[in-house]
């Protein structure tokens, strides 16, 4: 048996008064979605545990079949880990954003959270002068990622401080978090990168071609390494990641797969999609699951782009979803899983906990559920609600061993 979990970040979404109604998911074509939930089961999923935040880092942990509530601490380690670092006992690591801040009328705002998706080129050169410039305390380091993605590791943080997703604060003001006691130590080296970055060649190019300048940093998602039992350990299976994402690949090697690099994959429209399906399939022809993740809908949801989520959901159900279907087959039988993993309204630019919907289809034994398709309302209206992570994996994979 092979298995497939194929997420689109952030495609669920609420309904859009210029689309008559529809949300960006009803209003997309999606064939192949479609007829997957007329074929399988579609249903609704609690991605996102009582209490917690409605992070990709949380809700992914659910779609693979694993809980995060007493588990995930931030996606720092996560994305940490990715990088192939190892954090001693006491460690803390803190994703780091590159991101654009504006400075008018005795205000601060955050402007963008991805300083216009900065690029790793543009990202690198900065990255590098702040970890030579930051005032950091003995043990600090900063750590390049992907894009805007960073890592800084603080030996010893304490405890208790705030954490607010950039993304979260979207076109509205900071201070207010930046002057908190909480963020305090914190607050301290976001305001330190202003005057390093700032003025930067980079950002004076950057704001010379019109696009967003990376201004400032931004720390949050703060975290130690979980624990938790392998797929080995859980269901005796092997598989591999497929992602563009440094939070992806974390999860991937917290719980044994092995996450996969694709020469051109990025976070947005422009990914390498070829490379990442071919990846995928050529991981399953050793492994038994391969996990496919797109984030380019949760950025575009992020930006407040409508007709770049629709572009971004359509692109996920031709030139993922559709290549892989057609090629499962020839593995024998399978298992596959497409969902989203929280809301990112377009209208909020945010994510939201709502509960998503989902496809499970098992090649064996299609469940004909007569949806008209693939989305929110779909799912609604089927009236399965899964619980929890946990329950999610054993529909996918069974009983979990002893």
């Amino acid at each position: 048996m092979k298995y497939v979990i194929l997420i689109g970040d952030g495609m669920g979404d609420r309904p859009v008064e210029s689309l008559g109604g529809l949300t960006p998911l009803q209003k997309a074509r999606t064939p192949h979605l479609d007829r997957l939930a007329r074929e399988g089961m579609i249903a609704r999923c609690a991605t996102v545990p009582e209490g917690m935040a409605p992070g990709s880092d949380v809700a992914i942990m659910s779609l693979m079949g694993y809980c995060a509530k007493g588990v995930l601490t931030g996606r720092g380690p996560l994305e940490a880990a990715a990088l192939g670092l190892k954090l001693d006992e006491g460690d803390m690591a803190f994703r780091m954003n590159l991101g654009t801040l504006g400075h008018e009328g005795g205000r601060t705002v955050m402007l963008d959270h991805s300083a216009g998706d900065v690029s790793g080129e543009d990202a690198g050169v900065l990255v590098a002068e702040l970890a030579g410039k930051l005032p950091l305390l003995p043990g600090m380091g900063v750590h390049r990622g992907v894009g805007y993605r960073h890592i800084l590791i603080w030996p010893g943080a304490p405890e208790g401080l705030l954490s607010v997703p950039p993304h979260d604060r979207r076109d509205r003001e900071v201070d207010s978090i930046l002057d908190d006691p909480g963020y305090g130590p914190v607050a301290e080296l976001v305001r330190a990168s202003w005057g390093i970055l700032d003025g930067h060649p980079v950002n004076a190019a950057r704001k010379a071609r019109g696009r967003n300048p990376a201004n400032s940093i931004w720390l949050w998602g703060q975290g130690r390494t979980p624990k938790v039992k392998s797929y080995a350990e859980r269901w005796g299976i092997t598989g591999a990641s497929v992602s563009a994402v440094d939070l992806i690949r974390g999860l991937a090697v917290a719980t044994g797969l092995d996450p996969l690099t694709v020469p051109g994959a990025t976070a947005w429209l422009d990914t390498n999609f070829e490379g990442k399906v071919s990846a995928a399939l050529e991981a399953l022809k050793t492994r038994d699951l391969a996990l496919v993740h797109l984030e380019a809908p949760d950025e575009c949801g992020h930006q407040g782009d409508l007709d770049a989520k629709i572009r971004a959901i359509e692109a996920f159900d031709a030139r993922i979803v559709g290549p892989i279907l057609e090629a499962l087959p020839s593995y024998g039988d399978f298992r596959a899983l497409c969902s989203c993993d929280h809301y990112t309204p377009v209208s909020i630019k945010t994510h939201t906990a709502d509960p998503v919907p989902f496809i499970l289809y098992d090649s064996r034994n299609p469940a004909r559920s007569g949806a008209a398709g693939y989305s929110e309302e779909e799912a609604l209206k089927a009236g399965t609600m899964v619980p929890d992570g946990p329950s999610l994996g054993r529909l996918l994979f069974g009983p979990e061993k002893g």
